[in-house]
């Protein structure tokens, strides 16, 4: 057993957690390219018919759930030490050594806004945030996939239409803030084809939410995808009224010089249906598709597509609500979350919503947020999880959801492997069932009751 409140002390007192987690594990015998001086660790059981999934040591319960999850399963893992203090002393260094791991990556953000030491005794605000932009900078990340019931969000990374350079970040005299974009072209052409061959493959109906007419950024996106699709055999509905290609063919010729020179090869057979509105039009169309069940996959740009992954979170619930509102007027008495899956619905409050990270080169980084991890922790140190009964313990069903897909995604021929940890989940399912335990107990509870991979 691991102490874990012993680390959750020494994290939120500032102490030697680097120290206390390189305790718990050996160096790994893998580094991740042009990074010789990476720290990463080795854990679990490395019985050589698994390939290893490499984690992010991040904040609070991020931190602490990984640890217990890893523990308990032991299946083989690399981890990198990545927390809001750490990244700060390595100037987000250790950004690039996880960004860059030859392995399928599992990424944990926690609250961005976070204190930390700056050396000399003083108190500031950690370094890059919750370090999300820096590290798909770092890591060659060029989009996000993101499925919730029937629809599928790929959103290009960076293509962030807000500075990410604070040198260049100004507000000047007469209040006028002035930002630098950060849109690399060559990463915005790879989001477009991914989409492309996602729409071909499932015969889904693709949308796209840019809006050239009036963003330039926007128009250099959806010319790419515009000559993207050029000799290809799919077919477009709703279409932009200007080529935006034509309009931005000096420049966007200028990324494709970049671009491999076989980087449509093969596409000419790809097909399907697409329709072409600008981003707006999507928060709209998005709820429609979510109401009438239609399967669709939607490209959109950083910026927007945060804001179409938080609608999709978001709207189940006040759709529930006034289905309950309707029925209650009609004289009915009913559990709308019945309702709800009884009707064919699957989407819940967001929680669950998985994200996986394209990278230009290696295999992806699959990631997760856990917003109020910060507070639960407090919660845990303060000895009273449940707030006197009006909160219930953390669910750390998450850190194995996420583990499991992590793994089948490296792993996706392994049947013994997809059993194990299918049978893993429904124990987990078994000892979380009724009362929520303590985060400990828990622990405790499912180290006694899961089998560890090769034992």
């Amino acid at each position: 057993m691991i102490d874990l409140m012993s680390i959750a002390r020494t994290e939120a007192d500032g102490g030697d957690l680097f120290g206390a987690l390189s305790g718990l594990f050996e160096p790994a015998d893998v580094k991740p390219e042009g990074y010789p001086d990476a720290v990463v660790w080795k854990g679990g059981n490395h019985t050589g018919n698994v390939n290893p999934v490499a984690h992010s040591m991040t904040d609070a319960y991020a931190l602490l759930g990984t640890l217990a999850a890893i523990d308990i399963l032991q299946l083989p893992f690399y981890a990198v030490p990545m927390w809001s203090q750490y990244r700060h002393d390595t100037e987000l260094a250790s950004l690039g050594w996880f960004g860059n791991m030859p392995c399928t990556s599992i990424k944990w953000s926690t609250a961005g806004d976070a204190y930390v030491n700056d050396g000399n005794g003083n108190k500031v605000v950690v370094m890059g945030k919750s370090a999300n932009a820096p590290l798909r900078t770092q890591a060659g990340v060029y989009c996000n996939v993101r499925p919730y019931g029937p629809i599928t969000v790929v959103r290009c990374m960076p293509c962030l239409p807000y500075s990410q350079d604070k040198a260049k970040f100004t507000v000047n005299d007469k209040g006028i803030v002035h930002s630098e974009m950060n849109t690399p072209g060559v990463q915005l052409a790879y989001a477009n084809r991914l989409f492309l061959q996602m729409v071909n493959e499932t015969g889904r109906l693709g949308r796209v939410a840019t809006k050239p007419t009036q963003a330039m950024e926007d128009g250099i996106n959806a010319g790419l995808h515009s000559w993207l699709i050029k000799d290809t055999k799919f077919e477009v509905g709703r279409k932009y009224a200007v080529d935006p290609y034509e309009e931005h063919k000096e420049r966007i010729d200028k990324i494709i010089a970049l671009l491999p020179a076989d980087f449509k090869a093969g596409m000419e057979n790809w097909g399907g249906r697409i329709e072409q509105h600008i981003a707006d039009t999507n928060y709209g169309l998005l709820v429609w598709d979510l109401i009438e069940k239609r399967d669709s996959i939607v490209l959109a740009t950083d910026l927007d597509g945060d804001r179409l992954t938080d609608l999709l979170a978001d709207i189940s619930d006040p759709l529930r609500a006034f289905g309950g509102m309707v029925a209650k007027h009609l004289g009915h008495d009913v559990n709308m979350t019945e309702v709800w899956s009884d009707m064919g619905h699957t989407t819940g409050n967001g929680r669950d919503m998985t994200s996986v990270m394209h990278r230009m080169d290696g295999p992806p980084i699959h990631e997760q947020t856990l917003g109020s991890a910060d507070a639960m922790l407090l919660r845990l140190l303060d000895g009273d999880e449940s707030m006197g009964g009006t909160k219930q313990p953390y669910d750390p069903r998450i850190h194995f959801v996420l583990i499991r897909d992590a793994y089948l995604d490296a792993n996706p021929d392994n049947a013994e492997l997809r059993k194990w940890l299918d049978d893993a989940l429904d124990t987990f399912d078994e000892v979380y069932a009724g009362t929520r335990p303590g985060f400990l107990e828990g622990y405790k509870a499912l180290k006694d009751a899961i089998k560890p991979w090769g034992a």
